[in-house]
Formats: structure tokens, C-alpha cells, sequence
């Protein structure tokens, strides 16, 4: 059998832990698949398939000795390349950081390998992981597989397009301001962003990162089926002291009430007719489940979203200023400018003004979630971009920024957020964003599994 690379991560996990499969046969199928197809999109752009094969060895050897290597057993995954992985280099897209071979795993990267995942590459990211489109200087521009004319998403867009064409089951990313959720939603795929603190972070390559991605910056998982989002989760959250934020704590955190609030425009955002179909149908469907739905407004997201901007343009401009402009990458250049022109220059009082703005805002969505233990909203207010459109002109930046507005608003409060495909509108993907209170991932993956249950089920893309 050659096409192991379309079964789902739940599927080769169940498979291989049942020694109907090996997890060398897995790997060798989706390294054909990844050196078949990669070269067409550029997902990828750090192989190492004799790693690869040795680490599916390990799995094969743990299993003939009556081992359960774990949730992801002989899974293949890939990891961003703004992520440590021992051995290979953490670029963040930066040919300033070519050489930047760290010398330990990331506790994301660890958890994945005790819990049976294997490692098939590393995946491409914006510079500086600034946009929600994937292209630099270092490794080049990423295609969306299912439509090479819209942008895969960023900052994980090479996780997204891998996991969309069939290079691994399961793409690890990183959001701080959609970017899990947003590549999930332009790649017709599901994405968590886990509550901060839900999955450890840290990278010994570089120095330790400012409040704002401390507080906003979390790890999460891309795939195309529900439970593997499950599976990949509860490999992904295990302890590790390196991050002092994070919280263990059970994933199942107990009963809930089955009550939702729809929220088509948030904060007055215009929304796509196409994306108000998608989340009505979403509501539908979770109604004939047995679920209350009530459309509401829900708390605010303008304001969350300037807090999000704030804290992080207060790293970029202390941290990162001289480091763009000596990278001299035109396209980051440009979105850092009109970032920091939105926002001005943050100094203390715009700092600690947005930390206090912070717990007023934690504060009513914790009330908000109370009542509505689960929200429906955009992921985005467009359909997915035509690539490169958010460099063309000022005007268009803005009108994207404007779009995105639920992406950068959630990560402020750090909460738990779920990007659910649904049925595309020709041969764009669509989708739609579920949210609930801090920590509690369970509802999301409960309700979001109905959603696809609903179909149709994300496919696979053969690019082009």
C-alpha cells in the first residue's frame, strides 16, 4: 500500500499501535509524497527523511516490545521553522538566522516525539512570522495546494499546505495573531489555538521573548479531521518546567451547558455574505444537535485587537526594529511599517495602558462565557486573500487588517480558539471560528466535531 500519506493521524495511530501498519511504512509513504509534491508548493523547506525513517524505527521497535509510544504512535508531523528542533536551524524566515541550529528541542517538539509523532520536515513561515501570507527571502514563497491564486495563510502557511496536500496528517504552528487558525481557514482545514498555557513554549536559541508574546503566543495543531486536532493536543500539552505559564490541567474539564452565541459581525465588522452562510449553517447544525443558540453581540474586539497590536508592536519596536531593517525583507518591511504606524510608537504609558485595558477585558469575556460557554464568529470577513494583496498599497492593508479582525482580538485574552472547515464556495475553502472560555478546548473540539460531522469532510489537494 503507497498512499498511507491520505489516511488520517487518528487512523495510522490506531493502525500502527495494532501492528497493522509500521510506522516505517507510514513514513517512507508520505517522504514519496512529500518529495513528490513538495517541489510544486513549497511547504516544506527543511527535509530530513533518514531522521525521519530512524525516529519511525524507534516507533516500531517501542510497539514489537509491547510499548504504546503514545497518542500520535508513528504519526508524521511536521514543525515551523520558527520552533527549535535539535539539530536544525530556527529561521523564522530569516536569512539572518540561516545558521541558527539550536541545540534542543522546543517542549512542543519534545512532547510530539514522547508521544509517538515523527518528525517529516520543517515548514515555512513569513519573515519574522508579521503576515498572514508565507513567502521570504531565505526559502521562498509557499503556495496555497488547493488554489495556487489565494494566499495558504499565515504565519504557518507551510504547515497548513502540508497538511492540506498530504505531507503529514499533522502541522504544528504558532499564533499570536491567527496564525493557526487563519492558515486552517485559507487552506480548508481545522486549526486550534490552545489557551495560553495549555501547550509549553520556549526556544533556547534565542533569548527569552517581551510580555506581549508571553501572554499572547501560543503552539497549536493544523490537521484535517477533528480528532486528530484531539489527539495532537493532548501530545502537544504535556508539562515542562522550561515555560513557567504553563498550567497542567485535565482537557476534559467536566459538564457544560449546550448554549451558544452566534455573533455574525462582531464589533460591526463587515462579513462576506458567503462567510455569513457558513456560520448560520454552523449554528443550524449545532441546533439540531441539541445545542441553544442565541444571536448575540459578544464582548468587545476593536479593543482587544488594539491590545493585541500594542503589546506587540512594543516587542517588535524594542526588540525587532533594527533587526528588519538590517534583514531588509521588503515585504515585512512594509507591513512592520504600517503596523507601527496604526499603533505609533508604544512606550511605557501605551505599554502598561494596554496591560491594564487587558484584565478589564479578561474580565467580561470570563463573564460572557459563563453564559455562553461556546461563541460563532468569523475567522475572517473575507474570503480567503489573493496572494500578495496585502502589499500592494496601503488601502489594501488595511482593508485585510480590517477583515482580521477576530484573529488579532482573541489572542489578547489568551483564549481558546477553533478555525472549523466547511463547505468551500467553489473552489475557495471557507470556514468558520468557535471560542470558549480559557482552558476549556473540550467544548471547541465537542462542537466542532458536529460541524464536520455535518460535512463535507476536509479532502485532500493534488496542487494543480
Amino acid at each position: 500500500m503507497t498512499d498511507l500519506w491520505r489516511m488520517s493521524g487518528t487512523q495510522i495511530a490506531d493502525a500502527v499501535r495494532a501492528r497493522r501498519l509500521s510506522a516505517t511504512e507510514v513514513i517512507k509513504s508520505h517522504i514519496a509524497r512529500l518529495q513528490s509534491v513538495n517541489p510544486m508548493i513549497n511547504a516544506v523547506v527543511q527535509e530530513f527523511p533518514d531522521e525521519a525513517l530512524a525516529e519511525a524505527k524507534l516507533v516500531d521497535d517501542q510497539i514489537a516490545r509491547g510499548h504504546d509510544p503514545g497518542p500520535l504512535c508513528g504519526v508524521p508531523v511536521t514543525i515551523k521553522v520558527n520552533i527549535d528542533q535539535k539539530g536544525h536551524a530556527t529561521t523564522n524566515g530569516l536569512k539572518l538566522l540561516k545558521h541558527n541550529i539550536a541545540d534542543f528541542d522546543s517542549p512542543v517538539v519534545s512532547n510530539i516525539r514522547k508521544a509517538g509523532g515523527i518528525i517529516v520536515g520543517r515548514t515555512n513561515t513569513p519573515a519574522f512570522s508579521l503576515r498572514w501570507f508565507t513567502k521570504n527571502d531565505l526559502h521562498g514563497q509557499t503556495l496555497n495546494p488547493r488554489n495556487a491564486s489565494i494566499t495558504p495563510g499565515g504565519s504557518s502557511g507551510g504547515a497548513a499546505a502540508a497538511v492540506a496536500a498530504g505531507l503529514c496528517a499533522v502541522g504544528q504552528g504558532t499564533d499570536i495573531a491567527g496564525s493557526i487558525r487563519y492558515p486552517a481557514y485559507a487552506c480548508g482545514l481545522h486549526g486550534l489555538r490552545p489557551s495560553l498555557g495549555r501547550v509549553p513554549a520556549y526556544n533556547a536559541s534565542a533569548p527569552d521573548r517581551h510580555i506581549g508574546a508571553q501572554i499572547m503566543a501560543v503552539s497549536g495543531p493544523i490537521a484535517r479531521r477533528i480528532d486528530d486536532i484531539r489527539i495532537s493536543l493532548a501530545a502537544m500539552s504535556g508539562a515542562d518546567t522550561r515555560d513557567p505559564w504553563h498550567c497542567a490541567g485535565p482537557l476534559d474539564q467536566g459538564v457544560y451547558v449546550k448554549r451558544a452565541a452566534l455573533s455574525v459581525t462582531p464589533d460591526g465588522m463587515s462579513v462576506a455574505p458567503e462567510v455569513t452562510t457558513a456560520l448560520t449553517q454552523a449554528a443550524t447544525t449545532l441546533r439540531a444537535s441539541g445545542w441553544q443558540i442565541d444571536e448575540v453581540d459578544c464582548p468587545p474586539m476593536r479593543k482587544a485587537a488594539r491590545v493585541n497590536a500594542t503589546l506587540w508592536m512594543a516587542e517588535t519596536q524594542f526588540a525587532a526594529r533594527d533587526m528588519i531593517a538590517r534583514e531588509n525583507e521588503p515585504d515585512a518591511m512594509f507591513v512592520f511599517e504600517q503596523m507601527s504606524r496604526d499603533i505609533g510608537e508604544v512606550g511605557y504609558k501605551e505599554l502598561m495602558t494596554a496591560l491594564q485595558d487587558r484584565v478589564g477585558l479578561i474580565r467580561e469575556w470570563a463573564a460572557f462565557h459563563e453564559d455562553y460557554p461556546l461563541l460563532i464568529c468569523p475567522i475572517s470577513g473575507a474570503l480567503p486573500f489573493v496572494q500578495q494583496s496585502d502589499v500592494r498599497s496601503e488601502a489594501d492593508f488595511r482593508t485585510i487588517y480590517e477583515a482580521q479582525l477576530t484573529q488579532v482580538a482573541l489572542p489578547a485574552m489568551g483564549l481558546p480558539a477553533l478555525a472549523v472547515a466547511t463547505a468551500p464556495v467553489g473552489n475557495i475553502p471557507m470556514g468558520i471560528q468557535l471560542v470558549s472560555g480559557r482552558f476549556r478546548e473540550d467544548i471547541l473540539l465537542d462542537a466542532g466535531a458536529i460541524i464536520e460531522a455535518a460535512g463535507p469532510l476536509p479532502g485532500l489537494a493534488d496542487p494543480f
